[in-house]
């Protein structure tokens, strides 16, 4: 009896040894950003491949390349704010961000909450108001500048992106247009730098990111690189180009 005691206890230590072998590595954050880290903690809204909702789940967990291997998908926004030159604004995300830091991208791109007021889907009023809520935090845009219902809900995106090793992104993605005159004040937790750009001085910025000279966000390519040129020709004609039946797999 005793050999076989023995022999059960080696056994148990082989296999612990075996699975903590390949147990997946604790995602450490301390390296990070501290405010950065706090948002991690911010509830997102799971969604199925046709954006029906499903559940939450933290921001870091949506974040996390592992579960994004395994499906785990979200709802999020992009606004495109236009002047009254037509002139674009983008921003260049801080070094602090956790995915795709330094890289040139629209004018904001987030996430609504799973909180009552995010999570009203009639004409996508819910993410609008986030919309409205982030312009704010990251541009210090006043709310009252940015009303949710002058936003245009034009329609969605599907797309999937590591950042690195450990943090990626995969989203429904809804675009919102603007056409506003604006009072900014950038967080720069948030915001590296901003600058408006005519459709010849963003097309030479995607030739430049073409050449691997600076970085653009890839859900900023791949809506640079197909529908985003076709609707600034069309500010003020945009009701032709709203499709909310359709999700646009990029």
């Amino acid at each position: 009896g005793c050999i076989l005691r023995f022999y059960n206890n080696r056994f148990k230590i082989e296999v612990r040894r075996a699975q903590a072998a390949v147990r997946m590595p604790e995602i450490t954050t301390d390296h990070l950003d501290e405010k950065q880290v706090q948002l991690l903690a911010e509830m997102c809204i799971l969604i199925d491949e046709n954006d029906q909702k499903i559940g939450a789940d933290t921001k870091k967990n949506c974040h996390l390349n592992a579960n994004i291997d395994k499906g785990l998908l979200h709802r999020a926004f992009s606004v495109f704010l236009f002047n009254s030159e037509e002139k674009l604004l983008l921003q260049q995300r801080s070094d602090a961000k956790i995915t795709f830091p330094g890289c040139f991208t629209n004018t904001c791109c987030s996430h609504p909450l799973h909180t009552d007021s995010e999570l009203e889907e009639r004409d996508a009023l819910g993410v609008r108001k986030a919309a409205q809520r982030r312009l704010q935090a990251e541009l210090g845009i006043p709310l009252e500048q940015v009303p949710p219902e002058e936003m245009t809900y034009l329609t969605r995106i599907h797309y999937k992106a590591q950042s690195d090793g450990v943090w990626g992104e995969h989203e429904i993605d809804y675009i919102l247009f603007m056409q506003k005159d604006v009072e900014l004040s950038p967080d720069p937790n948030e915001i590296k730098s901003h600058c408006y750009v005519s459709k010849e001085e963003l097309k030479a910025m995607l030739d430049k990111a073409e050449r691997k000279e600076l970085d653009v966000t890839p859900w900023f390519g791949l809506i640079a690189n197909t529908f985003l040129f076709k609707w600034w020709d069309n500010l003020h004609n945009l009701k032709r180009f709203m499709d909310h039946s359709n999700i646009h797999r990029m």
